[in-house]
C-alpha cells in the first residue's frame, strides 16, 4: 500500500471525529497593532483602545476577523504533523467561513478541528476538509467557524 493510500484509509476512519485541538494563543494589543500595520487596516476599533472603550460595546479594542483566521495556520501546526511520505501541506482555501464573535484584546484563542471529508485527488494529493472552530477562552460563542481545505502532497 502506498503512503497516500494508507493516509487516505486512516483519514476515512476518522471522518466526523475531532482530530485535533491546538494550544492557546493570546491575542494582545501588540499583535493587533502589528496586524493592522501589515494589512493597512487601522480602523480605530482595532488600534485605539481609549476610543474603543468609550464608543463600542466591546469595552476596548477587538482583533480583526482576518487576524483570528490567520492564526488557523498556527493551530494546524499544533494538530497536524506531517504524514509518512508527505512532503508538504498547502492551504487550499475555504468552502465556508463565518465570524461569530468579536475577539477582545487580551483574549486567548485555540483551534478545534473535526475531519469532515477526505479525497484522493491524484497519486500525490490528498484533500482534507476540516471544520475549524476558533474558540475564545471563557466564551460559549466561538470567534469563527470555517470549512477549511488542506492539501497533503506526497512524494
Amino acid at each position: 500500500m502506498t503512503a497516500i493510500d494508507e493516509a487516505l484509509q486512516n483519514a476515512e476512519a476518522l471522518l466526523g471525529t475531532e482530530v485535533g485541538v491546538s494550544n492557546w494563543i493570546t491575542v494582545d494589543q501588540t499583535m493587533i497593532d502589528r496586524f493592522a500595520d501589515v494589512t493597512h487596516d487601522t480602523q480605530w476599533i482595532h488600534v485605539d483602545p481609549e476610543r474603543a472603550a468609550a464608543e463600542t460595546p466591546f469595552g476596548g479594542t477587538i482583533a480583526h476577523g482576518f487576524l483570528s483566521l490567520s492564526l488557523a495556520s498556527r493551530f494546524a501546526y499544533d494538530c497536524f504533523p506531517m504524514l509518512p511520505g508527505q512532503v508538504m501541506g498547502i492551504n487550499y482555501g475555504f468552502n465556508k467561513l463565518r465570524f461569530l464573535s468579536p475577539v477582545r484584546a487580551g483574549s486567548r484563542l485555540r483551534g478545534r478541528f473535526v475531519l469532515a471529508a477526505v479525497t484522493k485527488r491524484n497519486a500525490r494529493e490528498l484533500l482534507r476538509e476540516n471544520t475549524l472552530t476558533i474558540e475564545i477562552e471563557g466564551q460559549e460563542t466561538p470567534a469563527l467557524v470555517a470549512q477549511w481545505l488542506g492539501m497533503a502532497v506526497f512524494e
